[in-house]
């Protein structure tokens, strides 16, 4: 059963029916906005990246996305960049998996954001969404659907992070200007 989730919420990431989840994949989903013009309305392919922020202490640590598609430690792994976005049909166009049972214990929290590498705003973007998925055997957990149409150029989704001997998942869905993760930073640090 998904969670269709709101900001600010969390979820414990647990398996259905007890026992805490070991591998989670964290996909994003969007569409190219139609535009109306003098002739109709036409769509313009967007680029969005996913990357993950590894924290440890609120200090980051590592980073995975479409230029460093693997942690240092194997633990998260990104799964190639898409430049146009999907044709609608809800699946993932980037997906970063997370095995939650190699992380490594100094590592606290992992933020997850969404950027436009090319400058477009959300306003030309609709259907985007985030997800989190058992890896084990393909159930979706949580959504979250991302508000788009605003002028901003990137998204501060979700992170999840250590509780307990578990993790949990919190919806974020700050907007936010940049164009890579480095530039989201400042947007990050107040969510740690």
């Amino acid at each position: 059963m998904t969670v269709n989730m709101t900001k600010g919420q969390a979820i414990s990431l647990e398996k259905q029916g007890g026992g805490t989840l070991t591998a989670v994949r964290m996909g994003l989903g969007w569409q190219a906005a139609p535009r109306r013009g003098l002739f109709g309305s036409r769509t313009r392919e967007v680029d969005l990246d996913a990357s993950a922020v590894l924290f440890a202490d609120k200090q980051p640590v590592d980073v995975v996305f479409f230029r460093h598609l693997v942690s240092d430690d194997g633990s998260v792994r990104h799964t190639g960049d898409n430049l146009v976005g999907g044709a609608g049909q809800g699946g993932d166009d980037e997906a970063i998996l997370v095995d939650l049972a190699r992380v490594p214990v100094h590592i606290d929290q992992i933020v997850f954001t969404v950027n436009s590498f090319t400058g477009q705003t959300f306003q030309e973007v609709q259907n985007a969404f985030c997800r989190i998925v058992d890896e084990s055997n393909g159930q979706e957990l949580a959504r979250y659907t991302l508000d788009g149409g605003g002028q901003y150029t990137a998204q501060i989704m979700a992170k999840v992070h250590r509780d307990g001997a578990g993790w949990k998942m919190t919806a974020l869905g700050n907007a936010a200007n940049g164009r890579t993760f480095q530039d989201l930073m400042p947007a990050i640090l107040p969510h740690l």
